[in-house]
């Protein structure tokens, strides 16, 4: 029989569960979930201290980024959208339908960041582009909010992500990281499902998904 471990928080259609994501899944039923929305570690050692600039900021590796990642625990589910797919693209099927996240103002911005990032989908029709300024200081949203993850996405990003399948109810991201993923589901009244491996994030996503109104 598949028994859950019990809810490191659950509250308003939201469960986190602390813990591996690897050991966790195989328990959900897939039939379950109509959609799986995350940003897993993609398995190349982002610089996260960003020493590639003058001043660099002292800030923890995300975990198991040091190795490649098996993306093959999240096919089980039927419909897909995994940010940083391109980095590990030949372990996932193939998709003519990527998502595009473009993050400058203008081609010519002399930025030392990816002008965009790619989520793979089976679940999209057509290729979809989302143009949201996003570089350090400069945001299209969120401005003079801190990051609480290193490679922590807008709330916009996965709203947006969200409303391109607007019958999906139930959302599962099993790499929480700072509950972005969750936070879009709940202001969107849809149920949430996180699973977060260090129970600092599962802390900080308490935290975001308490507040009541957040900007986007």
């Amino acid at each position: 029989m598949k028994i859950l471990p019990s809810p490191y928080y659950e509250e308003d259609n939201i469960t986190i569960y602390h813990g591996d994501c690897r050991e966790i899944l195989p328990l959900l039923a897939p039939e379950s979930i109509d959609l799986v929305l995350t940003d897993p570690p993609y398995g190349i050692s982002y610089d996260t201290s960003h020493t590639k600039y003058k001043h660099s900021i002292s800030r923890p590796a995300v975990t198991e980024d040091d190795k490649p990642f098996d993306p093959t625990p999240l096919l089980g589910f039927k419909k897909l959208i995994i940010w940083g797919g391109n980095c590990f693209s030949s372990r996932l099927p193939d998709s003519s339908a990527w998502l595009v996240w473009v993050k400058i103002v203008r081609q010519d911005a002399n930025i030392r960041q990816s002008d965009c990032e790619l989520a793979w989908t089976n679940c999209v029709g057509r290729a979809r582009v989302f143009t949201h300024l996003w570089i350090g200081a400069y945001r299209d949203s969120e401005s003079g909010e801190r990051n609480f993850h290193p490679t922590q996405k807008p709330l916009a990003l996965m709203r947006w992500c969200l409303g391109l399948l607007p019958k999906a109810q139930t959302i599962l991201d099993p790499y929480l990281g700072s509950g972005t993923t969750l936070v879009a589901a709940k202001h969107l009244g849809k149920r949430g499902i996180g699973i977060e491996i260090e129970e600092k994030y599962c802390d900080i996503s308490v935290q975001r998904l308490a507040q009541k109104v957040m900007a986007i």
